[in-house]
């Protein structure tokens, strides 16, 4: 098969487990039934190399990968690129080259009789050879295997010839199984591709305005509805899913539930007092998040373009960092009029499913509590936004009960920034 097709097993477990083979007519067919979908993740089903090596040039005999040298824990690999350099006028009648590492062990594949080489499986390696050709066909076969299991490591390998000393790394990763969703058939299926989510708590009148807007303009998008009213009323319509929490639960609670229940690639967010406007077009943020992968975007309520950057400090060990949250942006986007990378948007924006999972909302924070989130993701998200992506606010109509829930008092406020400044190790936060 080697690498075309697609192979299912379980090995070295139970001798009785089949092993299931694909063969190319069945990916055929499989690519006839969804084209689309084979297009658009064919690259999960590549063959993974080590493509983004980058060798040290020889400015000493030793020529080396610097950097993207990756292997599988406890799996043998040959280290690319190690050599003498021919370009060095090397005159010795013994040439040697030792070569160590920490977390595995050394081999060189294939010895011959006559091959001088010394610590065969052991964690140092000596090569000898009087011939340079001979001493790197002898380097070219050298081999790593980590010893020690883990999923994410690295090791360094030390590298000598004479008084020439190198250390380079080698990176241990263990393959991540990729999680793909079926985009749809044609480019332009949003239906497939976004679900709209919003979290709602005695807003009813609001929640309906908003779905009525909805499918004006999107008739058979998903809606997914995270409420916990006090006593709940029914939600209905077409491929709408309404979750009852317990109630009071809370702002990220709720929206911790309605992305635990997404199946599409994409979100988008919205609360539930929004209206959507002739403006509001799911399809624009599609295309500018398809065109840069990892991006999550952001768009403006009413005409307003809220964004953000946070600035922080690591600090050191003994006082924790510093947080400051300032009204601008860190560039523009490039390529795209009127969209600037930022850390934080307003609460209208098209996410990444998994990008958003991998930080989730802490459910702590129940009645304030939208930062909070784009804090947690400060180095996990590339956040942008972009003007002219816009939906609307609903006029406010005062509801005595909803306030008292909603606005938080003295002693909630201090519960809320003594929990950001142990959770997130800060001796100062502005914002």
């Amino acid at each position: 098969c080697d690498y075309i097709c697609l192979i299912y097993s379980v090995k070295h477990v139970h001798s009785n487990i089949p092993l299931i083979i694909l063969s190319l007519d069945i990916l055929g067919a499989i690519y006839t039934v969804f084209p689309t979908f084979w297009s658009f993740h064919a690259l999960f089903f590549r063959r993974k190399t080590n493509t983004d090596i980058i060798i040290a040039p020889a400015n000493s005999p030793l020529q080396y990968p610097m950097t993207g040298f990756r292997v599988s824990p406890l799996k043998k690999n040959s280290i690319l690129d190690v050599n003498l350099s021919t370009s060095f006028a090397l005159t010795q009648s013994c040439l040697q080259v030792s070569l160590s590492v920490k977390s595995g062990v050394l081999s060189v594949e294939d010895i011959l009789d006559g091959d001088q080489v010394e610590g065969q499986g052991q964690s140092e390696l000596t090569i000898s050879s009087s011939n340079l050709t001979q001493l790197n066909d002898l380097l070219s076969r050298v081999t790593y295997t980590s010893t020690i299991y883990h999923i994410r490591t690295s090791d360094l390998v030390y590298f000598t010839f004479e008084d020439h000393k190198a250390i380079f790394p080698i990176m241990i990763r263990r393959p991540s199984v990729p999680v793909l969703y079926d985009p749809g058939k044609g480019k332009t299926n949003i239906n497939s591709r976004v679900t709209i989510i919003t979290k709602t708590f005695l807003r009813y009148k609001e929640l309906n305005v908003l779905i009525q807007s909805i499918r004006k303009f999107y008739p058979k998008i998903k809606i997914i509805v995270a409420d916990d009213s006090l006593k709940p009323e029914r939600v209905s319509g077409n491929n709408i899913e309404h979750y009852i929490m317990p109630p009071a639960q809370g702002w990220f609670a709720g929206r911790n539930l309605a992305v635990s229940q997404l199946t599409t690639k994409y979100f988008l967010w919205v609360d539930d007092d929004f209206v959507f406007l002739n403006e509001t077009r799911i399809e624009s943020f599609v295309e500018i998040m398809e065109a840069l992968p990892e991006l999550d975007l952001g768009g403006e309520v009413s005409g307003d373009q809220f964004y953000f950057v946070l600035e922080y400090d690591e600090g050191d060990e003994s006082d924790g960092g510093c947080l400051r949250r300032i009204r601008g942006f860190h560039q523009p986007l490039p390529g795209y009029d009127g969209c600037f990378l930022v850390d934080g948007v307003i609460n209208y924006f098209l996410a990444r499913t998994d990008a958003v999972r991998r930080v989730g909302f802490d459910p702590f924070l129940k009645r304030v509590g939208h930062t909070e989130f784009f804090i947690d993701g400060v180095g996990k998200l590339m956040v942008a936004s972009c003007k002219g992506l816009s939906v609307g606010h609903q006029t406010h109509r005062a509801q005595h009960k909803y306030d008292f829930y909603r606005n938080q008092g003295k002693l909630e406020e201090e519960r809320k920034l003594a929990h950001h400044f142990f959770k997130n190790y800060l001796n100062y936060i502005m914002y």
